[in-house]
This record gives structure tokens, sequence and C-alpha cells, in this order.
């Protein structure tokens, strides 16, 4: 049985993405479990293989360096073909389920004729099969997931699994694409970044959403207040909030949205439809802020504050403040 992990190292614009280190974090679990390495593929224009040194202190025994112009912009058809021209030599391909991986990992499956597991929360390995944990039915249930065939193709949520660094640095190795990278039918011509003084969504270790019971779009100071008080905090919305156009679609957190899983999470004013908590409710710690105390965000919350959102949360961004003063 092949023991290896092939990681594929998520970028953009240049610059390598969370993701790529909690794809080498999940894969490490899989390689770690079989007395295998990781090794990390890393697509990019020319220079990209800068990143290689993070990725080998995050956990990835090598890197594997795949530059080329066509590679400047995502260039899904060239990569999965020179993933799937050395997917012979491991046992399991992991990627994160970001927007890219939710397209890559599909592809990369598809070439090696395997099932995938995707949006996977925790795994765990046993002889030559790899089982996840996956939300399934909007978040109701989780799922096991058990995969027995080689290569194993798991995409796994962001924040789900944690990057560590290591004492010691991986090797890099340049790989040639297969094919002519340029020759693609399908081109991305150009990504319309949003802002860029933002923090992701899919990166941020907390994140403070906002719903319906902030009553009116100029209620979200309240909420960008405590994010701010934090420091390290994104604000993140229902979708009835961005349906109404008081926040952008991009912080929409749902099932129809971005699937996060930060350290906090903090819910304000949000009743907990189930369309809302498939899209958090893998957070590792969640605080519930409703006037209504049978709202159903308090029944998966480990801390709840009933009371009036517009009241507390002044309280609770002066307390952040002290607290971050000391």
């Amino acid at each position: 049985m092949t023991t290896n992990v092939l990681a594929f190292a998520e970028t953009r614009g240049g610059d390598l993405r969370r993701a790529a280190l909690e794809a080498v974090a999940a894969a490490r679990v899989i390689a770690d479990a079989r007395g295998g390495a990781v090794h990390a593929i890393l697509f990019g224009a020319p220079g990209i293989g800068q990143h290689a040194a993070r990725l080998g202190a995050h956990g990835a025994d090598a890197v594997l360096v795949v530059e080329h112009a066509a590679f400047a912009q995502n260039n899904p058809e060239a990569v999965v073909a020179t993933i799937a021209a050395r997917m012979g030599g491991y046992g399991a391909f992991v990627c994160a389920a970001s927007a890219t991986g939710k397209d890559l990992a599909p592809r990369v499956a598809a070439k090696a004729g395997v099932p995938v597991a995707s949006d996977a929360t925790a795994m765990t390995v046993s002889g030559g099969a790899i089982t996840v944990t996956h939300p399934g039915y909007t978040g109701k249930i989780l799922q096991t997931l058990t995969l027995t065939a080689t290569p194993a193709v798991v995409s796994v949520r962001p924040g789900a699994f944690l990057p560590k660094e290591q004492a010691k640095a991986g090797t890099v190795e340049t790989v040639a694409p297969a094919g002519d990278p340029a020759s693609s039918r399908v081109k991305v011509t150009e990504t319309a970044a949003g802002n860029a003084a933002k923090l992701d969504l899919g990166e941020a270790p907390v994140i403070v959403s906002g719903g319906r019971g902030l009553k009116e779009a100029a209620n979200f100071k309240l909420v960008e207040d405590l994010a701010a008080a934090f420091g390290n905090a994104a604000v993140g919305a229902t979708r009835a909030v961005t349906d109404d156009g008081w926040r952008p679609h991009s912080d929409q957190i749902g099932q129809t949205g971005r699937l996060v899983s930060p350290d906090l999470y903090i819910a304000c004013g949000i009743s907990g439809a189930i369309q809302h908590l498939a899209g958090m409710r893998t957070s590792k710690t969640i605080v519930a802020i409703n006037k209504d105390k049978e709202a159903p965000i308090f029944k998966i919350a480990d801390y709840g504050i009933v009371g009036d959102v517009l009241e507390i949360l002044p309280v609770l961004t002066a307390e952040v403040r002290k607290a971050k003063a000391q």
C-alpha cells in the first residue's frame, strides 16, 4: 500500500493561503498513521517557489513546485492533469474544501476513478481505510464515510485542521507540468478581488456574525466594532441579511454561503435557521446572543446570552478592549 499523501497548496494572487497549511495538516494525519510522508504540490507563476519553505515548516516533508506563467491565474484543467499524472505514487490526495478545492477534488477523483469525501471536519485512519466525518442534511447530522479506494480523495472544511509548525524543513523539488498549461481550453483572464483589508472568513480564528435581530443595516456597526476589538476577527452574516442588502453576499455564512470552523463564533441576533447552522456549527466555541431564550441557536451554543443584542454588543466590545489592553 502506498503510504505517502499529496496535499494541494492553494494560493491566490501569488500568496500562499492558510488553506494550504490546513491541507498539509490534514494530510499529516493520514501520513503519520500509515508511516508515510506528506508531499505538498504548489502551482503558480515563476517565483511561487518562495513559499516552499513555509509549507515545509508546517509539516510537508517535500514540496513539489510547478512553475509556469499559465498558473498565474487559476488553471484547473492543467493543475488536475499534472496531479493526475503523479497520483499513482500516493495513497491519498487532500485539499481544502474552499471554492478552489470544491472544483479541484471532484476532477482529481474522476481522473483517478475513485470516490471523493468532501468537506471533512475530522478524520481517522485504520489499516488501509480512511474514515472522515462529514456534516450531512444541512448539518443536522454528522455522517461517517469510509474510503477504501486508492488513492483516497478528501477535501477538508476550512478551519477544521489546524496548521502546526515543525522543526525540520521539507525538501524542495521542481516539477514540470503535464502537457502545456497555456493550451488549456478554459482560461481565467482576471480574478476580481474583494476588500483586501478584510480578513477572509475561511481564515479568521474569530468570526462575529449578525442576523435580522440587529433590526437594520446601520446596526452592523456594532458587530464591526466587536470584530475590531478582537483584532483578528472577521464579520459574517446570515442569508436573510445579505438578501436584504445589509451586507455583501461574500459575508454570508450557511449552506449556500461560506462554511467556517473558527476557534470562536459569536452569533449576534441570529435565531439559528438550519441553513445558517449548516455553515458554522463545527466552530470550536459558539457564543449566541438573542432575546428569545427558545431560539434554536442556543441548542448548539457553548455559551448563551439572553437579551437585547443592541445593548449587549457595546458592553461586550468594551470588555474585550479592556481585556486586550491588559
